[in-house]
């Protein structure tokens, strides 16, 4: 988004901010409000952190988002809106970003939001004293030395980030990257406050120490059953914010959470139990959705040093990847709109194009056959494999369901292995399988952030897939005038390879209470704010 057109947004917000609306009605919309301006939707685990520099998966960054604010931030669409920052210019050919920030900007505490919080956050998330999981995201980004702080070769004060003065944050990149503004709406390069975090070190965010700059602070947290927070009065834009409270109730099993939405204890429960999306459609046509979601389900293969041998040969990569019926999987047990997947990316990510692969073309039969001879050529006989997800029932009745296609198509036998997702996160990590479920949803829409995550030295390429020519595409994609024609060529290379085992893009499929408006359902990364919600009286 270039500079005029994030100083008009920001015009249009100066204008709804100045508006006078009417007692009880949207200031925007002119509906009646309801007087409980309350939302609570079912959280499926407990997040590890709220720490946002330290944070890598989906359940906190929904937290975070609403805690923090970025430079930038997204619409319902998902364009890119001012944050902390009301403006932006990229100079020296995208290499050099310069950003303004809103001189109203304060953590909850009264103080200020100044350049040096980011720089401080930024310098976080690279510091190897920290071993931030996300601190390849840093790298990714391209920031001057973000590779050499990362490996300990440089101090964090070398990082390409400077504060010119209170309101101003250069950032200084080392090849261009004209996707570079979009990343900054994620977890990792939000601002940090230092002065609480050298206080109370890794106790800063339990509710009774945060400080935080978004529109919300956090009020209360029960491990493993709730979390609330509350309208943030320092907020910028508090004046425009209608909910004045939001809960996550962490609710592993999903017919549970089902049956507590209907009760009306939830008033939003994603994603849906396996195969109910049409009946629930039927039922509740006013609340039963259906849209795509930038994130792709698959599963990993070991292939570290010590992994069995025989998920080191391609053959039986393939053979294993061949005899998964997805249309199975995506028609019969998830039934929300979902897409079969033979690619990593996203098929409804910007400007991607999908590649031809040549099974995805066959039919399930002609796939079948060729597992088991690709099986027959490799040798392997009396397979077993260990198989890790964590805990969810669409993800058992998957892993379940495809057990039973290899046992029966291949003879594999499959150990089905389930977890509480920090406990699976650290299970995954440390390579404690031979399968492990995993699914990687859009930091930005580009297809780098699917693809990127497969290079080598990925922290989020828990199978330890290596390929030269793969990595060699991915690093000239960042430099290349086209890179969606790498893009391209890179998916090949993962597919001829074998290097994932692809089962289905996303849909995102959920139930919203009809009185909840406000839910960016054009926003394909799910990034929904509560401070864009509200709810109107019946």
């Amino acid at each position: 988004m270039n500079m005029k057109a994030i100083l008009k947004l920001s015009a249009v917000a100066a204008v709804i901010a100045t508006a006078a609306p009417a007692a009880g009605t949207h200031p925007v919309t002119g509906e009646k409000l309801s007087d409980n301006q309350t939302f609570t939707y079912r959280q499926l685990d407990q997040f590890p952190t709220l720490d946002p520099q330290m944070n890598e998966e989906t359940e906190g960054h929904h937290v975070i988002r609403d805690l923090f604010e970025g430079l930038l931030i997204q619409d319902a669409d998902g364009n890119l809106i001012p944050g902390v920052a009301t403006s932006y210019e990229a100079s020296n050919e995208n290499k050099t970003y310069t950003f303004h920030l809103r001189p109203e900007a304060k953590w909850s505490n009264g103080e200020p939001v100044t350049a040096a919080d980011f720089v401080y956050g930024w310098q976080r998330a690279v510091d190897p004293a920290n071993a931030s999981p996300y601190a390849w995201y840093m790298e990714m980004a391209s920031i001057v030395n973000a590779s050499e702080i990362i490996a300990g070769e440089k101090p964090v004060e070398d990082l390409g980030v400077k504060a010119i003065d209170d309101h101003t944050l250069e950032v200084q990149l080392i090849k261009p990257l004209p996707y570079f503004p979009m990343m900054t709406t994620y977890s990792t390069m939000m601002p940090a406050p230092r002065a609480t975090i050298e206080k109370y070190g890794a106790k800063w965010t339990d509710p009774e120490n945060i400080v935080s700059n978004g529109a919300y602070t956090l009020t209360a947290m029960v491990m493993n059953e709730y979390q609330t927070r509350e309208k943030n009065p320092m907020y910028w834009d508090a004046d425009n914010v209608i909910i004045e409270k939001t809960t996550g109730m962490i609710i592993n099993d999903v017919n549970q959470a089902l049956t507590r939405y209907k009760a009306g204890e939830i008033d939003h429960l994603e994603p849906l139990p396996a195969g109910q999306y049409p009946a629930l459609l039927k039922q509740m046509p006013d609340e039963a959705h259906s849209v795509p979601r930038l994130c792709s389900y698959y599963y990993a293969f070991n292939q570290r040093p010590d992994a069995i041998p025989e998920l080191k040969d391609v053959r039986v990569r393939q053979a294993l990847s061949y005899a998964v019926d997805r249309d199975v999987i995506v028609n019969q047990i998830l039934k929300g709109g979902q897409w079969p997947s033979y690619d990593f990316t996203h098929i409804k990510t910007a400007g991607f194009e999908v590649p031809e692969i040549d099974y995805a073309n066959w039919t399930q039969a002609e796939r079948d056959a060729e597992a088991k001879k690709l099986m027959q050529e490799a040798g392997v006989k009396d397979l077993k494999l260990k198989l890790i997800y964590n805990t969810d029932e669409n993800h058992k009745q998957i892993a379940t369901i495809i057990a039973q296609m290899w046992k029966q198509k291949l003879g594999v036998e499959t150990e089905l292995q389930n977890f509480e997702w920090k406990t699976y996160l650290d299970v995954r990590r440390d390579g404690q399988f031979d399968v492990a479920r995993v699914a990687w949803c859009a930091d930005y829409n580009e297809a780098s952030t699917f693809l990127n995550v497969l290079t080598t030295d990925n922290e989020q390429n828990d199978g330890k897939w290596s390929n030269a020519e793969f990595d060699r595409l991915m690093a000239a994609s960042a430099t290349a005038e086209d890179p969606e024609v790498m893009y391209t060529d890179a998916e090949k290379v993962l597919s001829d390879d074998m290097g994932i085992l692809p089962i289905y893009h996303y849909a995102n499929t959920f139930l919203l209470k009809s009185d909840i408006k406000g839910w960016p359902y054009n926003n394909a990364e799910n990034n929904w704010y509560s401070k864009d919600l509200y709810r109107v009286a019946e």
